[in-house]
């Protein structure tokens, strides 16, 4: 199979018309399953546009029993958080014998961890945010201070912004915890970074435009992400070009640290003097109205049909090598 293919959305309809029959595996059962639903149908819709085969399976606890029953001959992943991205779907697919789309096993639950990267990043000399571990009995203001005076506190292995919170004192960041920890058993807290975030989708080694996100909220939440219509994403981002393309280097280390493949997301943040921080790379985007890949595509000039397709077609690649 050729690379050039993926660059050309005609070509790429010819490549799947023979693919056979391709399971949209969304929903599930994690906190966010609405969004999954959401992506899941927008990413079946482009696949039959080209003319895939393409039906959906609402992955649940029965997932072996529905994909032994269907047996597909492919699987694009649309799972977020939870089983679908932490390396368990691709498990069970590849002890089934089914390609799927995406990073695979360890890729998969090393990138959910985002401890786990912190640690990575910080081990290979890759810029990410100050952070510690917190449990029940940690030393609000102590790690607050240390910190820089003011923190961001999330779940270690949650996306979608879910559980996360700021704190700028002891008391807030203790109830921030407490929030958070109903959502992970391993809950961090990193120096609330002040200047701008950006967002940078990587189509297998094609790293696509950043986007600049602009909000009136506390920070990019669950509602900036997915709700509210007043969220503002510039693309092109506003950078410098050099500073650009340092951005874009960054996020492409980022994606291949863990060994990711077809597609994923990094998201990064500048502190006030423009330097960039890694937070966390995501190995099944968001596919919504409101997503941040299909803008980015968008910009290197790909609609949603040619961005679905060359997902598909990139995992084929992956396969036959």
């Amino acid at each position: 199979m050729s690379t050039e293919i993926l660059n050309d959305k005609q070509a790429l309809k010819k490549a799947l018309s023979n693919l056979g029959r391709v399971a949209v595996l969304l929903g599930g059962e994690s906190a966010e399953r609405e969004v999954s639903l959401q992506s899941g149908q927008a990413i079946l819709d482009a696949l039959q546009k080209v003319s895939v085969d393409a039906f959906a399976m609402d992955i649940g606890a029965n997932a072996v029993e529905m994909l032994e029953a269907e047996r597909p001959d492919h699987a694009f992943i649309a799972l977020h958080g939870g089983a679908g991205e932490d390396g368990r779907i691709q498990a069970l697919l590849g002890y089934l014998g089914i390609p799927f789309t995406g990073s695979g096993v360890n890729a998969s639950a090393h990138a959910m961890d985002k401890l786990r990267c912190k640690y990575l990043w910080r081990g290979m000399g890759l810029s990410t945010p100050d952070f510690h571990v917190l449990t029940a009995n940690s030393d609000w203001e102590r790690i607050i201070t240390e910190l820089g005076g003011a923190v961001m506190v999330k779940p270690a292995s949650e996306g979608s912004s879910i559980g996360m919170a700021p704190a700028y004192n002891a008391v807030e960041f203790q109830e921030a915890y407490e929030n958070a920890s109903k959502y992970d058993r391993c809950v961090i807290a990193e120096r609330l970074m002040r200047g701008a975030e950006y967002t940078v989708t990587v189509l297998s080694d094609e790293v696509l435009p950043p986007i600049k996100l602009e909000t009136d909220n506390q920070f990019y939440d669950y509602d900036a992400k997915y709700i509210s219509e007043e969220t503002r994403y510039l693309c092109p981002c506003g950078l410098p070009a050099d500073k650009e393309e340092e951005l874009k280097l960054l996020a492409k280390q980022a994606f291949d640290s863990l060994d990711c493949k077809d597609w994923g997301r990094v998201d990064v943040m500048a502190d006030e003097d423009g330097n960039f921080y890694l937070l966390e790379v995501n190995t099944v985007p968001g596919m919504t109205s409101h997503s941040l890949v299909p803008m980015a595509a968008k910009a290197a000039g790909k609609d949603f049909e040619h961005l679905v397709a060359q997902i598909l077609y990139s995992s084929l690649l992956a396969h036959s090598e």
